[in-house]
């Protein structure tokens, strides 16, 4: 095992909590960090000095005090630190960091430390001008925003919420997306890989083919009365006709609504009442694994059930999805089902663009509640290119929609997807999140859509017909790009590295996780195994309200810590509070903050600003809440803990369930585990833990008691799991999010209140656990 040691001399910065400390920046007169590996002693050097500035906010200015005087010292003392180098050598759990190789930085996009400090001092000290410099140089607009780029408002102490980017601008998503590449000679370059559930069967797109695709359907819908700011709700797998129809949606001005083609008839009825769709579009099945799904008929119950409580649909648009069920044997309601085949390529393959206000809506995506009630997340065009905004229209009764503009979603989540996965033109990229979810609207359609990628999608279960498919489908497509969540990882370091090993995987070149936090031992295993110990893991924090990424490493920058965030995105200003809403500098742990707005951030939740305000707002003035815990070491480094919700209080101890569950899984015998806290007559609060163990092992009182100790050891007595529920496997989504609403409910014996379990993969995994509850 080669590693490289880092000396402990006094000269590791603590960069970043200088900057996230109340954000001090002055103009550019420091020294900025520095990697240095020096021959003899192998030293990692970063030194910086910062100046210390009070900020005041004006409109798009952040105004510097230029009387402030500079902080006592920006250079600080570590701890003797091992690290390894990318493609050198496998990173172990004696290695704290990895350093990127000279070979992946420079080619990387930032290159250095010291790049990416030029980058963010300049996005913090003029977010302005820094990011109407991208909105203009990399995306079409009819008509430039007014003389201010943003204003802001987010102390409700000075009064309402408030936050605009690029408010008059005129743009279109699918324009930017489709229209602007094609002109820049993308014509011809693939825009769309599909591979179906059953190997063997597969399909392509150019972006050329791409916008003829999407003219005809959008000039289908205008034929039936669909016009700017309808809703259409989508319920679709993924096949290439879901991005197809958001694309097709956004070109005219209409509000998609893309509900996971997972939920029941009854929670599509929910969705469908809410918005009041003009069509709805679905396909008749779909095969996950060796199981059909009849789509079709879900759909069917949804509509009877939405007509009985008022609203009705006219028209249900249905794909023929043949490899899973053919038209005839498909249940059909004449005059208004309508096949997709039989109308939609009729139409002319091109079609007008709908140009639209940057602070107009772009879609509505619902997310499931503590109570299982759909909230309404609402998304604007330029925002959410730049990132998101509330829905506007009058027609909508959202319940709880988040609200994201055009143009700021635009534009952030198009440079956070560029520079997070360090895109270049030749990049395959598979994001394998489901467009039901955030994840697939911000990083499977737009976010890579903007910057001219490639992208693969996946309609089938990731271990069908065996765990191996992931990578026989990175090899048969020389995939470079693989983003995906932890759970997922969890999986398949289950199920062996000889799934993994038969494999070349030469192609990756950048790996991702996205979802929740990853722990160390997944995050090592992701980068030894899958990535060969040469990718480096772009570990992304960010939420639905963010609209894109907050908090990531950037591939060629920083040497990352497995399981850490690192740093924040270019104008996000972290900061970490403790109860009282006091910034907390250096090293610390509390409640994790942002300070200032994005262009990505949400405007509002629709027809309850006041809800807005209280939940993000209230709760530390003059911040938006996260809801999130977050750990920042000495180094600067930052460890998301979780739900704030998701912190235990057991006897006056808050422990994060995220760090109890690392400490599980890095047990030799366990696979995967989730933590919840449960009523505790003497502690307050209990730690109940559900743990899967590895293959081809038997739950035993011996393995309990050694679980129990592996966390003992890590965290704590006061962090040892009161209670081992055993765990054949864990209620997920199928895009791999752990539900844990369900398993509070479980542990907490609250059976009759376990609410919807249609979105699971495996809704019998639930009675499982039921069973194993006493055991």
């Amino acid at each position: 095992m080669k590693s490289i040691g880092i000396s402990p001399r006094p000269i590791i910065p603590l960069i970043l909590p200088q900057l996230e400390h109340r954000y001090k920046i002055s103009r550019l007169n420091h020294r900025l960090p520095l990697l240095h590996l020096d021959g003899a002693g192998r030293s990692l050097l970063l030194m910086a000095s910062l100046n210390n500035h009070n900020h005041n906010h004006n409109h798009h200015f952040r105004h510097a005090d230029s009387t402030a005087s500079p902080p006592s010292s920006a250079v600080a003392k570590i701890s003797h630190l091992k690290a390894v180098v990318l493609g050198d050598a496998p990173a172990s759990e004696e290695d704290d960091v990895v350093l990127p190789s000279h070979d992946f930085s420079r080619q990387a996009l930032v290159p250095s430390q010291q790049k990416y400090l030029e980058m963010y001092k300049a996005s913090i000290e003029n977010p302005a001008g820094f990011w109407s410099g991208i909105a203009s140089s990399e995306f079409y607009w009819k008509q430039r925003w007014g003389d201010q780029v943003y204003s802001e408002n987010l102390d409700v102490r000075r009064g309402n919420i408030k936050i605009e980017w690029f408010k008059g601008g005129i743009t279109n998503v699918c324009y930017n997306c489709l229209d602007r590449n094609i002109d820049a000679g993308l014509a011809d370059k693939i825009a769309l890989y599909w591979e179906s559930n059953e190997p063997g069967f597969d399909a392509t797109l150019t972006y050329s083919q791409l916008l003829q695709r999407v003219c005809q359907l959008a000039n289908y819908l205008k034929s039936v009365g669909v016009r700017k700011g309808d809703a259409v709700v989508v319920y679709l797998p993924m096949l290439m006709e879901l991005p197809i129809t958001m694309l097709a949606c956004s070109r005219i001005g209409a509000v998609h609504s893309v509900v996971f083609a997972g939920f029941s008839s009854e929670s599509l009825a929910q969705r469908i009442v809410d918005c009041k769709p003009k069509v709805v579009i679905t396909c008749n099945a779909v095969k996950r694994g060796p199981k059909t799904v009849f789509l079709k008929d879900i759909v069917d119950a949804a509509l009877i059930d939405s007509a009985n409580k008022g609203i009705s649909v006219d028209v249900c648009l249905t794909y023929e999805n043949q490899l899973a069920l053919k038209r005839e044997k498909t249940k059909w309601k004449e005059g208004r089902d309508i096949w997709w085949e039989d109308v939609v390529p009729k139409y002319p393959t091109s079609s007008d663009v709908e140009w639209v206000d940057a602070e107009d809506p772009l879609f509505l995506l619902y997310t499931s509640g503590s109570t299982g009630k759909p909230k309404g997340v609402l998304h604007t065009t330029g925002g959410y290119i730049v990132s998101h905004i509330p829905f506007l229209c009058s027609n909508m009764n959202f319940q709880k929609g988040v609200l994201h503009t055009t143009g700021g979603y635009m534009v952030y989540t198009a440079t956070t997807f560029k520079y997070a996965f360090d895109y270049k033109d030749s990049d395959v990229y598979w994001c394998t999140a489901d467009c039901g979810w955030i994840t697939g609207h911000s990083y499977v359609t737009y976010g890579p859509m903007l910057n001219g990628a490639t992208v693969l999608l996946y309609e089938g279960a990731p271990s069908y017909p065996d765990p191996g498919r992931c990578w026989d489908i990175v090899d048969k497509y020389k995939v470079t790009i693989f983003y995906t969540a932890p759970t997922l990882v969890r999986s398949l370091m289950r199920d062996g590295d000889e799934y993994v090993t038969r494999y070349s995987r030469k192609s990756l070149r950048v790996l991702g996780s996205v979802g929740e936090p990853i722990n160390p031992s997944a995050w090592r295993w992701f980068f030894n195994v899958v990535g060969g110990s040469r990718c480096p893991i772009s570990d992304t924090w960010w939420q639905t309200e963010t609209g894109g990424f907050m908090i990531t490493p950037l591939p060629g920058a920083w040497p990352q810590k497995p399981g850490s965030a690192t740093f924040p995105f270019f104008g996000i200003q972290p900061v970490i509070v403790d109860e009282k809403g006091v910034e907390l500098g250096g090293e610390c742990s509390g409640y994790l903050c942002v300070k200032s707005s994005w262009p990505g951030a949400f405007r509002t939740l629709y027809g309850d600003h006041e809800r807005y305000e209280t939940t993000y707002f209230k709760p530390f003035p003059g911040y938006y809440f996260t809801g999130d815990g977050c750990s920042r070491d000495k180094d600067g480094y930052h460890w998301l803990t979780g739900r704030v919700d998701d912190v235990i209080n057991v006897s006056g101890h808050r422990i994060g369930t995220a760090e109890v569950e690392s400490a599980l899984v890095s047990h030799p015998q366990c696979a995967e585990a989730a933590v919840v806290g449960v009523e505790h007559q003497v502690k307050g609060q209990g730690i109940y833990a559900f743990v899967t163990p590895v293959e081809g092992i038997s739950y035993s009182d011996e393995l309990r008691k050694s679980l129990i100790l592996t966390v003992r050891t890590q965290i704590g007595a006061f962090a040892a799991p009161d209670k081992i529920h055993w765990a054949p496997a864990l209620p997920k989504t199928r895009s791999g999010k752990i539900m844990r609403r369900i398993l509070r409910k479980i542990a907490a014996r609250q059976l009759d209140e376990l609410g919807d379990t249609s979105t699971l993969a495996d809704p019998g995994v639930v009675d499982q656990l039921i069973k194993l509850a006493d055991t």
